[in-house]
Parts: C-alpha cells; sequence; structure tokens
C-alpha cells in the first residue's frame, strides 16, 4: 500500500431496490472528498438498487440449471454458480446458448487442467452472481444477488454528482478485489492492490463506500 494513503469507511442505512445509489453516495460523502480522492462502491448496492437482487423463491429454476449447476467446480470464496438458483440466473442472464458453450468449453478444457473457461465464455455477469444466504444483510439474505448494469455509467454519475472519481468493485475476503466500472481517472490495478484486504467487510457492516485519498492516476 502506497505512503499516506488513506481509507475512510462510510456507513450507510440499508440500501432498497429503486434508491438513487449515485444520490446516496453524494449525500454520505458531502463535505468529506477532496480533489484525487477516488470513492469506492459495493458492487452488490449498486445492483440492490438497480433491482437486482431476487428473492430465491421467485426464481423459477428449469431443468439446464437443475442439470447444470452440480458440474460447477467448488471454490473457497464462495458459491457462485454452484446451486440451482443461481445458475438459472446465469442463464436468465446470459441465454441458454451462451451458458450451454460455456459448459463445453469447461467440460473440454477441465481435463487439462485449465481452470476459468465457463466464465471466460459465460462472460463477466455470470462470474458476479452472489448466491442466496451468503449476505447477512436482511432482507437479502435469501436473495441472489445479480451483477449491476452498467457499472461504468454508475462510476460516471457519481463522479458527476461528487466531483471526485469513482470505481464500483467486487471485493472478497480471500484478496479477491476487481474493478468492475470506473471513471477515466482511476487506475484500476492500482485501487485493486490497495483494497484488496477488504476494507470495507464482508458481513453486516454497512459499510458500501470508501473514500480512498491518493489513488486517482494522475496522469488521467
Amino acid at each position: 500500500m502506497r505512503e499516506k494513503l488513506e481509507r475512510q469507511l462510510i456507513k450507510t442505512h440499508t440500501i432498497k431496490d429503486g434508491e438513487d445509489i449515485a444520490g446516496i453516495v453524494s449525500k454520505y460523502c458531502r463535505g468529506m472528498v477532496h480533489s484525487g480522492d477516488v470513492i469506492v462502491v459495493s458492487e452488490s448496492v449498486v445492483a440492490i438498487s438497480q433491482g437486482r437482487a431476487i428473492p430465491e423463491e421467485r426464481i423459477g429454476i428449469g431443468l439446464l440449471a437443475r442439470v447444470l449447476w452440480r458440474f460447477v467446480t467448488r471454490v473457497p470464496y464462495g458459491v457462485g454458480l454452484r446451486s440451482p438458483a443461481t445458475m438459472q440466473c446465469a442463464i436468465n442472464e446470459c441465454g441458454v446458448a451462451r451458458i450451454l458453450v460455456a459448459a463445453i468449453a469447461s467440460a473440454l478444457t477441465k481435463p487439462f487442467g485449465k481452470k476459468g473457461y465457463f466464465y471466460r465464455v459465460a462472460g463477466p455477469q455470470a462470474a458476479l452472481i452472489d448466491a442466496a444466504h451468503t449476505s447477512p444483510v436482511e432482507p437479502y439474505t435469501s436473495c441472489v444477488i445479480m451483477g449491476p448494469r452498467n457499472p461504468n455509467m454508475v462510476a460516471e454519475v457519481i463522479r458527476r454528482r461528487t466531483g471526485v472519481d469513482a470505481a464500483i468493485m467486487d471485493i472478497n475476503d480471500i484478496g479477491g478485489s476487481w474493478v468492475i466500472g470506473k471513471t477515466s481517472g482511476v487506475n484500476a490495478s492500482v485501487l485493486e492492490e490497495i483494497m484488496k484486504d477488504n476494507p470495507m467487510g464482508q458481513g453486516n457492516e454497512l459499510t458500501p463506500i470508501c473514500v480512498v485519498r491518493d489513488a486517482a492516476d494522475k496522469s488521467g
């Protein structure tokens, strides 16, 4: 982590479907940000504000999802698509054809020790799906949370509202840190390194916003 770097966590209310996420960020960051700062926002709350937290009981699970989820490899950082509900959401999001091609690609490459082809073919939206019962925050404990739509645009709207650069990030507790949407002044690789210890937390901290000082790419 770079010298003189500051990370300020911002606690919010429980964000709900239909709320203006850029307005929320602007409200909570008012008077706290300065030129050169970067506002990091959790991808989950962006998705929730967009109505992409789906109660598990409302997901109609088809035959294809009931078959394919069993072939998803167990991973230490979460359920991912290894459940009928999340696999069905991936099918709904990406389309039957793309998920079938992704499954075939995975099946053909896995015997040779090559991993990750399913998500390479299915696309980033499949990888961003969070399974039900992984969020401890009510009322989303029983929801599948999809990845946010148009994260670059969301980041840009936040920049316009706050006057500083912004990034939407997917971060976990075992070193996974990905910028999935950003404004032009953000150096993604630097920010991912800064945030890889997940200071925003994975539990019910309700700190989905983090102001990072001295993390902007001054070269633009």
